[in-house]
């Protein structure tokens, strides 16, 4: 009889210690998540604003009837594939998040070309409505890498949590959480191109 109690009494602990285990694992799980999923909600919104400067960076410049119309058919589409681009925030898979980062680099190297055209236009370099539509691109631009390494630095402690021993195995077992990419650095990005002029450098002659 008291080895029949004792037995109960050891499944029940066992079952209790199982318990606060897989409870422990699961709400720290959907807490990291949580953590990154809302540190997403930023990424999200800097591209956003990138995105709707753009417009307005076209229009200013299609004020100038010579400017090359391919520079800013570029952009136009560019911005156009990557709005196209969504995500599930709650299942940000890294090949979700390559596809996503490529369509942005998309708008960065197409606005770098426009940038770069600008140079032959110093009317349109010194419109003050497009020097500061520009100083807010670089703004936001560096609002992006913010809140990019931020997402990265979020997303860290879930990707561990999940994918160390023994949190693995419970994981596999029930199946609920999968790794989240990370932001990659652009190919070249160390040769990142300048979005920055100075608008008040006289022209070569």
């Amino acid at each position: 009889m008291k080895k029949g109690i004792i037995a109960i009494v050891v499944v029940v602990l066992l079952g209790i210690i199982a318990y606060s285990f897989f409870k422990g694992f699961y709400n720290t799980a959907i807490t990291l998540k949580e953590d990154a999923v809302a540190q997403w909600g930023n990424v999200e919104s800097s591209y956003q604003r990138r995105s709707d400067l753009i417009p307005n960076i076209v229009n200013t410049a299609k004020g100038y009837a010579e400017f090359e119309q391919k520079t800013l058919t570029d952009v136009i589409e560019a911005r156009s594939k990557a709005t196209g681009v969504t995500i599930d925030p709650t299942n940000i898979s890294p090949e979700q998040l390559a596809q996503f980062q490529q369509a942005q680099s998309g708008v960065s190297s197409a606005l770098s070309r426009l940038l770069v055209t600008v140079e032959r236009y110093p009317d349109l370099k010194a419109n003050e409505n497009f020097k500061e539509l520009i100083n807010e691109l670089e703004r936001t631009e560096n609002r992006i890498n913010v809140e990019r390494n931020r997402y990265n630095e979020a997303i860290a402690p879930y990707n561990k949590h999940i994918k160390t021993f023994p949190n693995n195995v419970i994981n596999n077992f029930i199946g609920n959480f999968e790794e989240m990419g990370y932001f990659k650095a652009d190919e070249g990005a160390q040769n990142a191109p300048e979005v920055n002029f100075d608008f008040d450098k006289k022209d070569a002659a």
